[in-house]
């Protein structure tokens, strides 16, 4: 029961909206018909409604009758989430897959994995967000996150247990008609450090660990699609994830910069799938764990062989 009513009582109505009579409802649930309009008075004399207008010669849903309707579905399926959660958990699945993902992760294999852990695990609850830099290893220590998609920096903490799965290229970018592009040489830090460098940052804790920092003047960002709209409208330079920056400079809104004596490792950060060493993964998070290894390894390796031009 739910308060004065059942979702027996919620069945019988849904069944009978959908098959437009008593009778055929009554066959679907294999009840006589006497029993489907027994249930549906004792629920209108509960509720105070009436749900059906019986004057013609098949039932019609009155107005408060469509509304209820909708929300007996709704009812009804929370309830069949509700038992499937506790069967999966019954066989070993854990409860609830809860996900933070750092912004510089690349979307495609992303949303490839996520839907095949729907397909293989279809009442599996996920919650997912993505974070800010340094956000994802929060989430992580406090428990509101199982896994995490992430940078870790400067190095993979002691309690953390983490998978390299790819690295990211990170690439030096400017607007066309910024000051920068007009220096005809290979750039030195020292012609970066008076202009704005635009940064991803820790809201959390903007003194951090950071990456690539060469500007004297940091604007600070914790989404990257801001920074980009800001990065393409001139008021800055950055250094942009090589999967995100390769369409606009083929489109020649922005332009790829050459730092000579740059400090930044040219092989670029590493993303990692990363969980507490003391709370391990359930199945469902194991599975996701491995797919993504597998989808990112192999867009890891055509991506190399793009650029080597080293191809079977």
């Amino acid at each position: 029961m739910i308060g004065s009513l059942s979702l027996d009582q919620l069945r019988v109505l849904v069944s009978i909206a959908d098959l437009g009579s008593f009778s055929a409802a009554g066959r679907k649930l294999g009840r006589v018909q006497s029993a489907v309009s027994q249930a549906v008075a004792a629920l209108e004399a509960v509720q105070g409604v009436t749900l059906f207008d019986r004057s013609g010669h098949r039932p019609q849903l009155t107005e408060v009758g469509r509304v209820l309707v909708d929300q007996a579905r709704l009812v009804l399926a929370s309830a069949a989430r509700f038992e499937a959660v506790a069967a999966g958990t019954r066989a070993g699945l854990e409860p609830e897959l809860a996900l933070a993902i750092d912004p510089l992760v690349p979307t495609a294999p992303l949303i490839q994995s996520l839907r095949a852990l729907s397909e293989t695990f279809p009442e599996l609850p996920v919650s997912f967000s993505t974070e800010g830099l340094g956000g994802s290893l929060r989430r992580l220590r406090n428990g509101s996150a199982a896994l995490a998609i992430c940078v870790l920096l400067p190095d993979v903490p002691e309690d953390i247990a983490a998978y390299p799965l790819l690295r990211v290229t990170m690439r030096p970018v400017v607007a066309p008609g910024h000051p920068l592009t007009s220096l005809d040489r290979p750039l030195m830090q020292g012609d970066l450090e008076p202009h704005v460098q635009l940064v991803l940052s820790d809201p959390v804790d903007p003194g951090g660990a950071a990456y690539g920092l060469s500007s004297a003047r940091l604007w600070r960002f914790v989404d990257l699609g801001r920074r980009l709209d800001f990065l393409l409208a001139g008021f800055g330079w950055c250094r942009m994830p090589d999967h995100l920056a390769a369409a606009p400079i083929a489109e020649g809104r922005l332009v790829a910069l050459r730092i000579e004596d740059d400090t930044v490792p040219g092989e670029g950060l590493v993303i990692y799938a990363a969980h507490r060493r003391d709370r391990v993964l359930g199945p469902a998070g194991r599975w996701l764990l491995n797919g993504l290894r597998e989808r990112l390894a192999i867009g890891s390796a055509v991506i190399e062989n793009l650029r080597t031009g080293d191809f079977a």
